[in-house]
């Protein structure tokens, strides 16, 4: 078996990748098609062009990767069961588990891929579409924010009534700490600007008001340094933050939101379980694409391969769906995220029972 596993091995992966090129090939002429009037417009240079489609094609490679793993799975096994290498294989005392082992093999190595890609690589892409269209095509975005909310930590609430990306300086900022629904002080000050040399915020004419049992102390003067756990960076976040983030960035991402007692560190949370689940879909889908086509049929692989797609788009809408639920709320947010591979798993299970012996 050891040659038919390299055979198999390289037929898999030499499918896997003309199949990725090719779908991705199609998706980027049709997404240049649309926006080409637009590139024309604003006067796009033709660098920045191909630089976004190359990131592009890779965030639509990891999109694609579940269709991309089952059509290729289906039409290798498809085309052994047509020429009967399959029932040869079986006849020859070799079990089904057995036979599947190099698909498995291929499939782990693309997945071991995918995680790569995941972890290290598409984030950089994916941060470099999201500048290309706040370039290039959102003309709407500005260089400053207005009525920023943020929470610096459990107890405590900034707020900034505009904030200016280019001097990094805020005005009208109040910070406000509030414990079992009661204000415990107040510092406001008319603006705040960030010391790059210290690396602390400079509040300009400020006021400190602290509650206390006796009334309340009052103290006000013209200039205070402080330190807050925010950064200029963190008014300029770009759409999905959590996306264009390498794991490591990520992991200390949701450490500092931690401290902080942020609301929405479960979008980081639930970017780091998808971070993880994602690989393991190459091998499921690849068991199920196996079993699936693992049978000769009179009419061909035609059908087969439409049902693969079918499948696969399941598994993408599952996924969507079931990422949606986790962020919206779910009890158990990391339970959502696996739950299109547990499903897709526990259908292998079963379909496994109906495979030739």
């Amino acid at each position: 078996m050891k040659l038919l596993d390299k055979l198999i091995i390289k037929d898999f992966l030499k499918t896997y990748f003309f199949v990725v090129v090719m779908l991705v090939l199609v998706v980027l002429v049709l997404d240049f098609t649309e926006k080409n009037d637009t590139y024309i417009r604003n006067d796009v240079p033709s660098r920045e062009i191909f630089k976004y489609m190359a990131n592009y094609g890779l965030y639509l490679n990891n999109l694609l990767t579940p269709i991309t793993v089952f059509i290729s799975v289906i039409f290798i096994t498809s085309k052994m069961a047509g020429r009967t290498e399959i029932i040869a294989i079986l006849s020859s005392g070799v079990s089904f588990m057995r036979m599947l082992r190099p698909f498995l093999f291929a499939a782990s190595m693309i997945g071991g891929a995918s995680f790569l890609l995941n972890g290290w690589v598409l984030p950089g892409a994916t941060e470099g579409v999201t500048k290309f269209r706040m370039n290039y095509l959102d003309k709407e975005v500005t260089s400053s924010e207005s009525n920023v909310h943020l929470q610096v930590g459990a107890n405590s609430l900034a707020y900034i009534s505009r904030f200016y990306k280019t001097g990094n300086t805020g005005y009208f900022f109040t910070l406000e700490t509030i414990k079992d629904g009661e204000m415990l002080a107040k510092l406001s000050a008319d603006n705040i600007e960030w010391d790059t040399a210290k690396q602390v915020w400079t509040l300009n004419k400020w006021k400190l008001r602290v509650l206390n049992e006796h009334g309340e102390d009052y103290t006000s003067g013209e200039a205070l340094d402080t330190v807050l756990s925010i950064r200029p960076e963190d008014f300029n976040l770009p759409e999905k933050h959590q996306e264009t983030l390498k794991l490591p960035e990520l992991g200390r991402q949701i450490k500092i939101l931690e401290e902080r007692g942020a609301d929405n560190v479960g979008f980081y949370k639930i970017e780091r379980y998808v971070r993880f689940m994602s690989p393991f879909a190459a091998i499921i889908l690849t068991f199920i694409g196996v079993i699936m086509s693992a049978r000769k049929t009179r009419g061909g692989s035609g059908f087969q391969i439409a049902m693969g797609f079918l499948l696969a788009f399941v598994y993408i809408i599952l996924f969507i769906l079931s990422r949606t639920f986790a962020e919206n709320g779910a009890t158990y947010p990391i339970f959502a995220v696996w739950l299109p591979n547990i499903i897709f798993g526990a259908t292998g299970l079963l379909l496994y029972k109906t495979v030739p012996r």
